[in-house]
């Protein structure tokens, strides 16, 4: 088993760190791991923040643990070179088209959201959110027009790029309660027309789950007012960003949640796949010792339930991290004390006391 570990910028080394010392715990045996460089750190060593030896290092690995990227130094880089292309050359070229973000409330941490408690209670869902399309990866360019200098994207998706997901989340609702909302835009979209006839063209597939579609105002909107009405949630790389995120915020914290982003590519422990926490590399507090570790542990978790088919391990740390929560183990976003390496502390203990 051969684990490429990028720790990448900012918070990323510290909470990667923490997940690195659970992983340890386990004692897992034939276990291989190899670090390398991403984004601002890499672009500093290398020149470039994916260099050629990390995507090798990739290619050969059975899954990736990522940090975080971004620096606000390189923020006057041409594109091409700022620290965020390295997340987005990963899933381009590794074919990483699906991204399944988790949302659910830990109980006790109601306060945490914005939401009433029994709103904030009543989330557990999954976003499915295609990574490979879109205006992300569209042409894109700048040119002159009467109001001056004018910005374009172009969002796009093909029937067999759509398919590809909708099977991923078609599969997904199946092992959850076989709920699936289809979040597009078709009354204006031509992208999201052809999304949608496409969703309902592989539903025949999947008689058992219920699909519905919505509009993306009004998904906004119903992850707020009702959030529980949400089981599987699949939409395109644009809308999924931004509504996982606002997911992860009715949750309370997105220093609590965790993200895989998966292939087709089989190993021969499971599905090839990276996964990271959903925060970003916050280099305000970076070196602080104040970053949440759990969404890097909880990231590692599902590293082992999905790429290499460990769903005790899996399911230890997970029990781990609810235990500490429980007990009131907060870093500063929930209004804690606790210092990283506290909470990553914690966690090993817990995993050691109740195995």
């Amino acid at each position: 088993m051969k684990i490429a570990i990028f720790p990448g910028d900012g918070i990323g080394p510290e909470v990667t760190a923490q997940a690195l010392r659970v992983l340890e715990t386990l004692s897992l045996p034939g276990l291989t791991l190899f670090e390398g460089d991403v984004g601002a750190a890499a672009y500093r060593r290398h020149g470039h923040p994916l260099p050629e030896e990390t995507l090798e290092m990739a290619r050969a690995a059975d899954a990736i643990l990522f940090g975080a990227v971004g620096d606000f130094a390189c923020d006057d880089l041409p594109r091409a070179l700022r620290p965020e292309q390295a997340i987005l050359g990963l899933r381009s070229e590794l074919g990483l088209f699906a991204n399944l973000r988790p949302a659910a409330g830990f109980p006790g941490l109601e306060h945490l959201s914005s939401l009433k408690p029994e709103v904030a209670r009543s989330i557990d869902l999954l976003v499915v959110r295609e990574l490979n399309g879109d205006v992300y990866f569209g042409d894109k360019g700048e040119r002159m027009s009467a109001g001056g200098r004018e910005g374009w994207d172009a969002m796009s998706y093909n029937e067999a790029e759509v398919r590809r997901i909708a099977h991923t989340a078609f599969r997904a609702a199946m092992g959850r309660g076989k709920r699936l909302t289809s979040v597009d835009k078709a009354n204006v979209l031509e992208t999201s027309r052809i999304w949608r006839e496409t969703v309902i063209a592989v539903s025949g597939e999947y008689p058992e789950v219920e699909l519905e579609h919505m509009y993306v105002d009004n998904a906004a909107m119903q992850l707020v007012k009702s959030p529980g009405q949400f089981d599987t949630v699949v939409t395109g790389n644009l809308f999924g960003d931004i509504l996982s995120d606002q997911a992860s915020a009715c949750v309370g914290s997105i220093g609590l949640l965790a993200s895989a982003s998966l292939g087709e590519r089989q190993t021969d422990y499971g599905t090839f796949g990276l996964y990271e926490p959903i925060h970003g590399s916050a280099p305000d507090i970076a070196g602080q010792g104040k970053a949440n570790p759990v969404a890097a542990v909880l990231s590692l978790a599902m590293l082992l339930r999905h790429s290499l088919g460990r769903e005790e391990d899996a399911a230890r740390i997970e029990r781990a991290v609810e235990a500490i929560l429980a007990d009131r183990v907060f870093g500063g976003d929930l209004g804690g004390t606790a210092s990283t390496e506290d909470i990553g502390d914690a966690i090993v203990r817990k995993m050691v006391t109740t195995s």
